[in-house]
């Protein structure tokens, strides 16, 4: 190697290595805690393509990226009392990843996710699996679950889903009725026009060695992207959106 060779290669190696060392110094510094509903609400109605937060029973995750709130993870007991029933769990065994609604961020989401389900973990120690959902009516296909190792279990049932005709807003089966004074019933079909939506991708992530067991007889081989689904996580827009106010910010940072 001539001198000259020998002077460009150590100019080059020189700044890979101040490259390197500028990423290590922006790296974003990440933080998890509980989210007040206030502070998941105003995720979900801006960062997440639903605009709405479900209304079971919440564990609110909420994400600091530089000390800045962009957004939170959800989880709940999950649509049905079943849905961990085939994985060998109690529904106090299990949860399902319900939302994930963040801003624009630098942090992969594989590691938020990583860090929250320790997160459940520890305040959660029974806790034994989490199922999540992929919508393909949406443009999704689990493209965050596949790349974190999920297992994939196959789709849900496919139903007719009923949209308001004035608001457009869209509505579960369950929740409608032409008697509104039932319990956990929002408009009645009559305002509505019915809707077929196919059944959503189902991914399972086991927090045990038992239900680790079990889930390598039931996985399926993972779905393929198709030409209109987004690289995105089944729940989040990941287009940005407004940003929180100073007071929410600071009501989070008390959380």
């Amino acid at each position: 190697m001539t001198r000259g060779n020998r002077t460009k290669r150590n100019w080059y190696l020189w700044n890979v290595l101040i490259v390197e060392k500028n990423l290590k110094k922006t790296k974003p510094k990440l933080r998890l805690d509980w989210a007040t509903h206030k502070a998941a609400l105003f995720a979900c109605q801006n960062w997440h393509y639903s605009r709405s937060i479900p209304k079971s029973k919440l564990v609110k995750i909420g994400v600091w990226e530089n000390d800045k709130f962009i957004g939170v993870l959800i989880y709940s007991y999950g649509a049905t009392p079943d849905l961990v029933k085939p994985y060998g769990c109690t529904m106090q065994q299990g949860c399902e990843l319900t939302r994930i609604a963040l801003n624009r961020h630098e942090t992969p989401v594989s590691k938020m996710m990583a860090l929250s389900f320790r997160f459940l973990k520890k305040h959660c120690p029974g806790l034994r699996v989490i199922v999540s959902f992929a919508d393909p009516n949406e443009g999704h296909h689990g493209g965050i679950y596949q790349a974190t190792n999920w297992y994939y279990t196959g789709r849900s049932t496919g139903c007719y889903f009923f949209k308001h005709k004035r608001t457009g807003r869209m509505y579960h089966p369950r929740n409608v009725s032409m008697n509104l004074s039932l319990s956990g019933k929002s408009v009645r079909p009559t305002e509505c026009e019915k809707i077929w939506k196919d059944g959503k991708h189902r991914y399972v992530m086991p927090l045990h060695p038992d239900v680790k067991r079990i889930l390598q007889k039931k996985k399926l081989p993972y779905p393929k992207r198709t030409k209109h689904s987004s690289d995105a996580s089944g729940f989040q827009s990941e287009e940005g959106g407004a940003i929180p106010t100073r007071t929410l910010q600071a009501e989070n940072n008390k959380s």
